[in-house]
């Protein structure tokens, strides 16, 4: 019809329409769009199974309209047995559909925000399990701190262990000093690491660090609503378009394994700096009404004494963590990462070790107390963090190969294999280990030295060969020299 109206001829205008000269003729006659010739199906082309039962299912709805169409066509089976068949089912949960269109109860409406250059960012913490990223070939579970503005969309991700105070600190400072600006406001949902429950009004408010972190950057603080993630949409909504991001380009990379987090921290960098230069224009817009940021950043650590204890363990948190025994009675300033803690004695770092996270309540290296353990070897069979002492599967293995032949000297002959792990090398030992139980025998410390010192002897030195140098190579050096500088 348009195209008639621009005064073409029938037959171009039925081309352009996609259709045969003889229909649009037919059209144009009749002056009426397809739909309005085309007659309403108003006729059932079968009877309706349901007719009669339908005052049922509809009682059953209003009593709650929750219920699906499988749990109604079960139930109607039940008391009629064999009278639906399993292909009526779909007809019921498009009666079902009808029935919650015009007479349901109302549903939740989503609000669509105007969002002003500058106004706010979103942050949030996502599980990265599912992408099945290795480093090293060993399984690397790690969550993803996600930072986003609301207005031009830039986002900014980094690595961490857990959701943490400490990880949210890093994150943040981390996208905002990369940002080159400060927004106004900071949105979270109720993170335990930015919020705590209030004991009186059983609210939530945030914490003191937390304040603390948006003073420093002058950001007003904002949360969603408990149970409505959709407040944080933007981040939330990201968090799956950035997995499917970095999910894509690990199938295209064609390995998910790293030689270390660094490598990988890179890949995710790649990733965000492809993302985001898509989203140039209104990032530019957004990044000039940004505010300064402070002189400086805030430590992304929490600092705090502990004492060495008699056990050579200091308690962090709910962890114990190991530390060299020469270390027992010394009070250490202990600085606690979003990854790592790290101990410092007067002024010097004495040990650096991964943060315990989830349910793990323990870090213990036996190397610290085995020089004490071999010399009272009663102490192992009791000791609270025995199974800290167990390197590997071998060894607990090799333990329970020396229990099962002779319990009472059981534990003095595994302390005096572990002593010897800490002093000729673990894997050495632990490969020792695995051949003696290959061959069906009982691993005792003799017999594991043995062998340990023939293979250290087998392994011998090799021999070096270096011949007298060649001086000629200078001189024909120089000469070439000589020879470009000559007039």
């Amino acid at each position: 019809m348009k195209q008639l109206q621009e005064g073409n001829p029938l037959a171009r205008a039925a081309v352009r329409a996609g259709m045969s000269e003889p229909t649009a003729r037919k059209y144009a006659r009749s002056g009426r769009m397809p739909s309005a010739v085309r007659a309403p199906h108003t006729w059932r082309t079968r009877p309706d199974p349901y007719e009669q039962v339908w005052p049922q299912i509809e009682t059953w709805l209003k009593q709650d309209a929750g219920l699906q169409a499988k749990t109604i066509w079960a139930a109607l089976n039940e008391r009629d047995p064999g009278r639906f068949t399993p292909g009526q089912l779909r007809t019921l949960q498009r009666r079902l559909n009808a029935w919650r269109a015009q007479c349901g109860p109302p549903r939740e409406v989503f609000f669509p925000q105007v969002h002003r250059p500058g106004e706010q960012a979103q942050s949030d913490f996502t599980d990265m399990r599912e992408l099945a990223v290795t480093i090293g070939g060993d399984p690397f579970p790690h969550l993803l701190y996600h930072f986003v503005l609301t207005y031009s969309n830039w986002e900014w991700a980094q690595v961490c262990p857990s959701e943490s105070f400490e990880s949210l600190s890093a994150g943040v400072q981390g996208a905002l000093w990369r940002l080159g600006g400060v927004p106004e406001e900071h949105r979270t949902d109720n993170l335990s690491a930015a919020t705590h429950e209030l004991a009186e009004s059983r609210g939530r408010d945030f914490t003191v660090r937390y304040r603390e972190l948006l003073d420093h950057y002058g950001m007003r603080g904002s949360r969603n609503f408990p149970g409505n993630a959709h407040e944080n949409g933007d981040v939330e909504s990201g968090n799956g378009h950035l997995k499917s991001a970095l999910d894509q380009r690990l199938r295209l990379r064609g390995s998910r394994d790293f030689l270390s987090r660094e490598r990988y921290a890179t890949f995710i960098e790649e990733c965000l700096a492809a993302r985001n230069a898509t989203r140039a224009e209104r990032f530019a817009e957004e990044r000039a009404v940004l505010r300064p940021l402070p002189a400086r950043a805030l430590p992304a650590y929490r600092e705090l004494y502990a004492r060495v204890s008699r056990w050579s363990v200091i308690r962090v948190g709910r962890g114990n963590y190991m530390l060299p025994s020469r270390l027992i009675g010394r009070r250490l300033i202990v600085r606690v990462h979003a990854d790592v803690i790290e101990c410092e004695y007067r002024g010097s770092l004495v040990a650096r070790m991964e943060r315990l996270v989830g349910a793990e309540r323990d870090r213990i290296d036996y190397r610290h107390i085995i020089h004490s353990l071999v010399r009272k070897p009663g102490a192992f069979r009791r000791y609270v963090f025995r199974e800290a002492l167990y390197p590997t599967l071998t060894f607990r293995r090799a333990y329970d190969a020396l229990v099962g032949e002779d319990d009472a000297r059981a534990d003095l002959e595994y302390v005096r294999i572990l002593h010897l792990a800490a002093s000729d090398g673990e894997r050495t030992v632990e490969a020792v280990l695995a051949a003696l139980l290959a061959e069906k025998a009982v691993p005792h410390y003799e017999a594991v030295r043995e062998r340990v010192r023939g293979a250290r002897t087998g392994a011998g030195v090799p021999d070096v060969v270096i011949g007298a140098p060649d001086l000629t190579c200078y001189d024909r050096l120089l000469g070439a020299l000589a020879a470009e500088v000559a007039p």
